[in-house]
């Protein structure tokens, strides 16, 4: 579940099993693995939860389009019908997946498509269910999903306020569990049309909600920045190869794109900090090493007493700073200090 402080990161599978269970969990063990950042040696948090989508073929599309011959290089059957149908995963196949996913430490994401779909509820309880940003407007699928009490994750893609206010009053009448992502459905998404500042406006006006990402660029610059401007949720598509016959498998994260997607989120949890400003214990050796101290510009007899004009600034920063000159100007030298050196407390009486 969500943790305050951590990113938590959904990888989408989506349609990317292409129908095979196998494909699934192979998908899942992409996911889990390990994540370090070598440098530092640091052991990082892997990804959070996989999501697979359900729909029901009957509340699906209009028979003629379900009825449309679909001649494309990524179809799976001769008409759309047949297409959607082969890429279908029963109840049974995903509650396969479901618990394969928790075998592996992951939290599991359901996107549901129609009411019917809510039969697989039956097998299983997921996480969260998701609902997709062209349903946003489906009231009575959201009414159907929010009456299960299960925390729910919107995606505003094709929404605007009106929209938004409209589906979350439909599910608070349930429950609060939401969880709100900015989102834009074009594939991929160009960066001129991507408006990152709408998480701000979210975290804003609907504070009260987890507010989050779900991203279609190319590439996992996106989700980074997205994580500091505040986004506590980030849900990226995902496939073992993104060769792979499938519409959503070009514009998805492969291996090793994941593995950079995530270790570069978590490393940019760390980055944020503190809303201070302070000097970290860090760069002490940094300070002493770069900064400068008073120091002086010529050769300079015991017994001379300094004035201003006989000091200048140098590294290292170990001896008086500047907001210090009173401390040294009009003092006594109680030793020889050649020039360009800098001057210590013990060297001045």
């Amino acid at each position: 579940m969500i943790k305050k402080g951590e990113t938590y990161i959904i990888g989408e599978i989506g349609q990317n099993h292409n129908g095979s269970v196998d494909i699934a969990k192979l998908i899942v063990d992409l996911v889990c693995r390990p994540v370090k950042e070598d440098v530092f040696g640091l052991e990082l948090r892997p990804i959070n939860a996989v999501k697979l989508t359900k729909r029901d073929l009957n509340e699906e599309l209009s028979a003629s389009q379900m009825n449309r011959i679909y001649d494309t290089p990524n179809s799976f059957g001769r008409t759309y019908g047949e297409h959607r149908a082969f890429l279908e995963l029963s109840d049974e196949e995903h509650l396969d997946v479901y618990n394969y996913a928790k075998s592996k430490g992951l939290d599991f994401v359901e996107t549901l498509c129609a009411k019917g779909c809510l039969s697989l509820l039956k097998l299983f309880t997921p996480d969260y269910l998701k609902v997709a940003s062209r349903d946003l407007t489906n009231l009575p699928l959201l009414s159907a999903m929010a009456e299960t009490k299960i925390p729910i994750i919107l995606s505003t893609g094709m929404a605007g306020k009106k929209e938004l206010d409209e589906a979350l009053e439909t599910i608070s009448r349930y429950h609060s569990d939401i969880s709100i992502l900015h989102c834009v459905s074009q594939y991929p998404t160009h960066p001129e049309n991507l408006n990152l500042n709408t998480i701000l406006y979210l975290k804003e006006h609907y504070g009260q909600y987890k507010i989050g990402f779900s991203d279609h660029t190319i590439g996992i610059s996106a989700p980074v920045v997205a994580v500091g401007m505040g986004a506590e949720i980030i849900e990226k598509h995902i496939t073992i190869d993104r060769n792979m016959k499938g519409t959503d498998q070009a514009g998805s994260l492969g291996p090793d794109g994941v593995y950079r997607m995530v270790r570069d989120i978590r490393i940019a949890e760390r980055w944020l900090g503190t809303k201070d400003l302070y000097i970290d214990k860090s760069v002490e050796g940094s300070r002493i090493k770069l900064e400068r101290s008073i120091a002086t510009l010529h050769n300079m007899k015991a017994g001379e007493v300094i004035k201003e004009s006989d000091l200048h600034m140098l590294s290292p920063g170990d001896g008086f700073k500047w907001d210090r000159l009173n401390e040294v100007v009009g003092k006594k030298l109680l030793v020889d200090v050649p020039k360009n050196e800098v001057i210590y407390p013990n060297q001045i009486g």
